[in-house]
């Protein structure tokens, strides 16, 4: 059972959920977000691209749910940033016909700001929170029983004053998104009856995503161009939006054009300070780094060598250079592979 601190006492839990106050805007109904989603954003399971394995899964269960007119289970989405998992979150919604209450784990301080959060529910109705990983403990506890047995379970007041209370809550679908699934404690974790984890996109999927997104800003993509932006978008739609974005800037500043050559896409890409290979100033000076020795370094020991954070480095940075096998990671550390030193020695001085 968690406890509220005396200065939530009984007069603050409304009778009435028409009486309630959302705490600040952590609240957004799925209305509201898509009159401001980017176009990029897909509108159904169908436009959205790659992930299929997750579509397969999610719509079973979505139509199971429909079926037995149950709320969905509650799910978990985890992976790197920038692969989609609020537009999923909010496809789901969508798909359960129903609406999608967004927070940010962040913003949700203090205990009395979840039990707000979910008075405000509606029967069926989701809500989504993003970097859930990030929850304090107590917000988290209060969790428990709401997932569970869909009731808050609270201690009011203190010392001789205190009372407890049970308040029942509608059934709802709590949607959590993560970067960090092993920052999620167990018996959160163990709460989730649906774990999907987010995959990085394939060349020919992002080439997808590319083409349609430029299609709808109005630019005209050669092929060799699409597919060059694809390969140096790390896996990653966000990033390949980004970029093409970028792109667009140098075309119609400097070569006042709409349509988009290999050309164009390399000079962009250049100004940027970013090569062929998608890899920027930070992870070259990340490589260069490790190629000063040829031992293992300590992830902590790079990040004040360099003058960055570590959870950036091992976030940001070090995800995409092990998928393209310029680094691995041992258990003494981090180390240059033969490629990742191929790569440094003949790089362009350009860059």
């Amino acid at each position: 059972m968690a406890i509220i601190s005396s200065s939530l006492d009984e007069s603050n839990i409304p009778s009435s959920r028409k009486e309630l106050r959302l705490v600040d805007s952590t609240i957004i109904d799925e209305e509201k977000i898509n009159k401001n989603l980017n176009l990029a954003r897909p509108n159904s399971f169908k436009e959205f691209i790659g992930q299929e394995q997750i579509k397969s899964s999610l719509k079973i269960a979505i139509d199971a749910s429909k079926y037995r007119k149950e709320a969905l289970e509650h799910t978990l989405l985890y992976g790197q940033p920038g692969l989609g998992k609020t537009t999923l979150a909010l496809l789901i919604s969508h798909e359960m016909n129903t609406k999608c209450r967004v927070a940010s784990a962040p913003s949700i301080e203090r205990p009395r700001d979840i039990v707000g959060l979910l008075l405000g529910l509606k029967e069926g109705e989701i809500l989504f929170i993003d970097e859930i990983h990030r929850l304090n403990k107590l917000t988290e506890e209060l969790l428990y029983s709401a997932m569970e047995d869909f009731r808050l379970d609270l201690t009011m007041g203190a010392n001789r004053g205190a009372r407890c209370r049970t308040i029942n809550l509608p059934k709802f679908t709590l949607i959590g998104a993560t970067t960090k699934l092993a920052s999620i404690s167990a018996p959160l974790r163990d709460r989730f009856g649906l774990c999907q984890k987010i995959e990085f996109y394939s060349n020919d999927e992002l080439q997808q995503i590319i083409f349609n997104f430029s299609n709808l800003i109005n630019l005209h993509l050669e092929n060799d161009a699409c597919c060059a932006l694809a390969k140096i978008s790390r896996g990653t739609p966000r990033i390949a939006l980004r970029l093409l974005k970028r792109v667009r800037d140098y075309a119609q500043v400097i070569k006042n054009t709409n349509k988009i050559s290999l050309e164009i896409i390399e000079k962009a890409l250049y100004s940027q300070n970013i090569d062929n290979k998608g890899l920027d100033n930070l992870d070259r000076k990340f490589l260069s780094f490790l190629n000063l020795n040829n031992n293992p370094i300590g992830l902590d020991s790079i990040a004040a060598g360099m003058g960055e954070e570590s959870s950036m480095l091992e976030f940001v940075v070090e995800p995409y250079l092990i998928q393209i096998g310029f680094i691995m990671r041992t258990s003494r550390g981090r180390k240059l592979t033969s490629s990742g030193k191929k790569y440094i020695s003949s790089k362009n001085e350009k860059y």
